[in-house]
């Protein structure tokens, strides 16, 4: 099945705000056997929006479009899809009594602006939003749905999660088994890992194909089949599967869509050792990351954000002599970072960075980009230097992941 997105916002255009929406739908839409066919990026202009739709519709028999349902005046999706689809604009009592309603949960006052998110086109079935005042609604015509839903990320994935997708799926149901398989796979190339799976693929039966699906330092292999035999397609996943652990063996670090702070933090629980983090150019963005998880408390006992050099003196233990000799974002000073957090904090396990994210900072022997990382596991202390490539958003973000997948390594040679 394919479906067509249109996301409408002028603050989308001009980089105001970055479109989050479309990446979310396509990544709960795809496992469901559905494939979006375009992505369409439009003004807040009634022109657009009505060409937009056309586009959309004479490709796809499914439209979900995003924003342009505020209270303001220059939020004009509602009066437009009145006119594509017809009817007037009318108010719905159930939607004024919703609205009313979340606008007493949040403790605001009720204007006449946010009243008007009431009024709706005659010609839609509207899906009351359960977390928000814009209310959701439901097209059809010539059995072509166009579903419009409010632009605010936790609203629309709150809603298509208890309420779209559900109805996407039971209108339209194709009789056909979708399997998926995921395998989180590092410590290869791209281009060597397709290299490495070259024969695997191409023997692969009808039905089924291999994704690949490259983020940082990891690859996510997807593993897709369909097929009206439900028996048959699982018999061949699981089988293929298994080729897959036997071909990529330890690259392989888990199975299943898993991000990999969710990764570490299963592997500390099972054995149950604890974790902290000494963070300089990371700002604590691994703590956050590791965070992220529910449940995390489980493992993780705390950070020091060591930014400053003193502060790696005074609370971790770092020897000056070793800053002055070897510099901050050095082999030495990790070693010690990380062994001192450990101390400090009462962790089994640490990990630490210090490095240049950039954009000056940078020497010839120490370009911008260069991060020392460690990782300890009881007396086991690793430490390498990675050259990150990047502005310094991308090199964070990068020695953040190196900083896991470091640990990790540690970890999984406890087996």
């Amino acid at each position: 099945m394919k479906y067509s997105i249109i996301a409408i916002g002028d603050e989308l255009l001009i980089g105001q705000v970055t479109d989050t929406n479309s990446g979310w739908i396509a990544r709960h839409l795809t496992p469901c056997g559905w494939d979006v066919d375009t992505v369409q990026v439009v003004p807040d202009d009634a022109g657009h929006i009505t060409r937009a739709i056309d586009r959309a519709m004479e490709h796809t028999d499914v439209v979900l479009m995003t924003g342009g349902l505020g209270p303001t005046k220059d939020d004009i999706t509602k009066p437009t899809l009145c006119r594509y689809f017809g009817g007037e604009m009318v108010l719905n009592s159930e939607v004024e009594r919703n609205v009313r309603e979340v606008m007493e949960r949040r403790h605001l006052k009720l204007n006449e602006y946010t009243r008007l998110q009431a009024m709706v086109p005659s010609s839609c079935r509207v899906i009351q939003n359960e977390v928000g005042t814009a209310p959701l609604m439901w097209f059809e015509r010539d059995g072509k749905v166009l579903v419009s839903m409010p632009g605010v990320p936790f609203e629309l994935q709150a809603m298509m999660e208890r309420a779209v997708i559900p109805q996407l799926l039971a209108c339209f149901n194709d009789g056909e088994d979708i399997e998926f398989r995921t395998f989180v796979v590092t410590g290869i190339i791209e281009s060597a890992l397709a290299m490495q799976l070259d024969s695997f693929e191409r023997d692969l039966p009808h039905g089924i194909h291999l994704a690949y699906l490259p983020e940082g330092g990891i690859i996510r292999l997807r593993l897709t089949g369909s097929s009206t035999d439900a028996r048959q397609i699982n018999a061949d996943m699981e089988r293929l599967s298994r080729q897959l652990h036997d071909i990529l063996g330890n690259h392989i670090i888990a199975d299943g869509d898993k991000r990999l702070p969710e990764i570490l933090g299963e592997r500390l629980r099972q054995l149950g050792l604890t974790l902290s983090t000494a963070e300089s150019c990371t700002g604590g963005n691994i703590a956050r990351q590791i965070t992220s998880i529910a449940g995390s408390s489980d493992y993780f006992k705390g950070a020091v954000v060591c930014y400053a050099n003193e502060v790696k003196i005074s609370l971790l233990g770092v020897d000056e002599q070793d800053v002055i000799a070897h510099g901050v974002v050095s082999e030495p000073v990790v070693r010690q970072m990380v062994a001192g957090v450990c101390r400090a904090l009462d962790t089994d396990c640490a990990i630490a960075t210090s490095g240049i994210a950039g954009p000056g900072g940078g020497t010839p022997t120490k370009p911008v980009g260069t991060v020392w990382i460690a990782a300890k596991c009881g007396d086991r202390v690793v430490a390498q230097v990675k050259h990150l490539p990047g502005d310094r958003d991308r090199v964070i973000t990068r020695a953040t992941l190196e900083g896991q997948l470091l640990l990790l390594s540690l970890l999984n040679e406890l087996d």
